[in-house]
């Protein structure tokens, strides 16, 4: 029997959508995602993308219509005893490479760091987990010097409270998700700007189903 997951996402305020299905097949996961775009007007390869992935080793993104490919490799070493997560992306396309690393010090602390080769761009993050419950996240932004936060809790019966705020943009997000390994999981996500006079907040909904073919 094989396992499969559909993972579905809808943006309210732009009246689209994004849905993929993947597949295990062997060691490596395949995934095909689309947009309304690749339906809308009568099937079509607009908005198409495949992926193969090995997880914990490597990731490889075709974009179809534009024949674009995205790379991305992981690898974890170990600094001290402690381990470093490495993750290198290059995007063809945009001609842009990306380096992540993340130092795991404790359960309880994790400090991180991304940034994209050749230009000035580079976030700094400290994440710190509380009794296993609750979790902040300060993000330094080097290239805009300003700090970005997260806060997020746990609550009973496997649901997720997240709060963001950008300080450069001034823009407020709120996140619930509810993640379960049997059925599937959500997320609905909503954002304001603080900057701009009092609008509805933008949402967003994600669900995904886990299948046995």
């Amino acid at each position: 029997m094989m396992k499969a997951s559909f993972k579905g996402k809808f943006d309210v305020d732009k009246g689209g959508g994004v849905a993929s299905l993947s597949f295990n097949a062997g060691n490596a996961k395949l995934r095909a995602t689309m947009t309304d775009t690749s339906l809308v007007a009568g099937p079509s390869l607009n908005g198409l993308s495949l992926a193969v992935e090995k997880p914990g080793f490597f990731i490889i993104d075709y974009n179809v219509p534009k024949k674009d490919v995205r790379f991305q490799f992981m690898n974890t070493v170990r600094i001290a005893e402690k381990p470093l997560n490495l993750t290198y992306i290059h995007m063809r396309g945009d001609n842009r490479t990306i380096v992540d690393g993340s130092l795991v010090i404790d359960p309880a602390n994790k400090l991180s760091a991304n940034y994209m080769v050749g230009t000035k761009n580079c976030k700094l993050k400290y994440t710190y987990v509380h009794g296993g419950i609750a979790t902040f996240e300060p993000c330094y932004d080097l290239a805009k010097n300003v700090w970005d936060f997260a806060v997020s809790r746990k609550l009973y019966g496997g649901d997720n409270l997240k709060a963001t705020y950008q300080t450069s943009s001034k823009m407020l997000g709120l996140e619930w998700s509810r993640n379960s390994q049997s059925t599937g999981s959500f997320k609905v996500c909503a954002s304001m700007n603080l900057a701009e006079e009092l609008k509805p907040p933008k949402l967003t909904a994600e669900t995904t189903w886990n299948l046995e073919i």
